[in-house]
């Protein structure tokens, strides 16, 4: 027995399933428009469950699935009356589905129409303008909080990854946000005791202990803050923007030395510098150099080919 979901299946199955073998048997390069029809066909459908995911329409279609399920197994088991309804519904489907999710369709054609293409798609934007869009964001948070002498302490993670850091504190995952960064740390809050760890562009946790700088060398008058953040400083390459409580002063340590009293557009320099430029700087370089061991390396094998072919032809 065929089940009847709005269309004849059995001959939707001749006429395209099995046809489209036997094109496939007498033509083998066709398999690779397919593969790359599927291709196609998946990443629009994941497209779309990332676009429709956590929104009303998300509940919609688990409703239209369980549809679907049910109007399945009433004509298996011969369910006349109830497979007659909701084959009925099935076939206004169309039309149900460009109602529902009208809301959704319409972002999708504005993102289409516009220069939020990439976006859509779920490119997003490079990791150096990332990563220095984030050091804006931190940059606000440190003046806001300065301004109201609110004490912070900010973990910027580079290459040594701190995870055992991470894990003394409250997992978070959030973007990068100034609102919630001066958030964090308002005094008397749940989280505000301890520092904030950025790491892979995200806040990962907060609330985080860090270790205690004990150095003979460093001055008395610096509170429990400025030695947490030379303490990490030295034991990874992280650097630390801290406010503080007393004076409202923003300092940064970096290497295990810190530098006190910084201003709004010096914090700006000094994060983009040490995480942006070097960074992506020396990534750029890397990505030459292999480029151009690459090439070497071409071009020393199409010189072997040539003396070799000469070789031949001396002989």
């Amino acid at each position: 027995m065929v089940i009847d979901l709005g269309m004849n299946w059995e001959n939707f199955y001749k006429e395209n399933i099995v046809a489209y073998i036997k094109s496939l048997q007498s033509n083998p390069f066709e398999l690779v428009t397919l593969i790359l029809d599927l291709t196609i066909v998946c990443f629009l459908v994941y497209c779309f469950f990332k676009i429709v995911k956590g929104s009303r329409a998300w509940q919609l279609i688990k409703g239209i699935v369980l549809l679907i399920i049910a109007t399945g197994l009433s004509g298996l088991f011969n369910l006349k009356i109830l497979n007659w309804i909701l084959t009925g519904i099935m076939n206004l489907g169309v039309i149900a589905i460009i109602v529902i999710f009208q809301p959704e369709l319409r972002r999708a054609l504005e993102q289409l129409g516009t220069n939020k293409l990439a976006k859509f798609f779920g490119i997003d934007k490079d990791l150096a303008t990332k990563t220095k869009e984030d050091i804006y964001k931190i940059v606000i948070a440190a003046t806001e909080l300065a301004k109201t002498k609110t004490g912070a302490l900010i973990v910027i993670e580079r290459d040594i990854k701190i995870q055992d850091i991470i894990s003394t504190g409250i997992p978070m995952d959030a973007e990068v946000s100034p609102q919630l960064l001066v958030n964090i740390f308002v005094p008397k809050t749940p989280l505000h005791d301890g520092a904030v760890v950025i790491s892979g562009n995200k806040i990962a946790a907060a609330a985080c202990v860090l270790p205690l700088a004990d150095d003979k060398d460093i001055a008395k008058e610096l509170g429990t803050r400025h030695r947490a953040a030379i303490g990490i400083s030295k034991e990874s390459d992280s650097i630390v923007v801290v406010v503080s409580e007393e004076t409202g002063k923003i300092s940064v340590a970096k290497d295990g030395t810190l530098i006190a009293d910084v201003r709004e557009d010096v914090l700006k320099k000094i994060l983009i510098s040490n995480i942006v430029t070097k960074r992506f700087a020396i990534e750029k370089k890397e990505r030459a150099n292999k480029l151009k061991v690459l090439r070497e390396k071409l071009k020393r094998e199409k010189n072997k080919e040539k003396e070799e072919k000469v070789n031949e032809e001396k002989k």
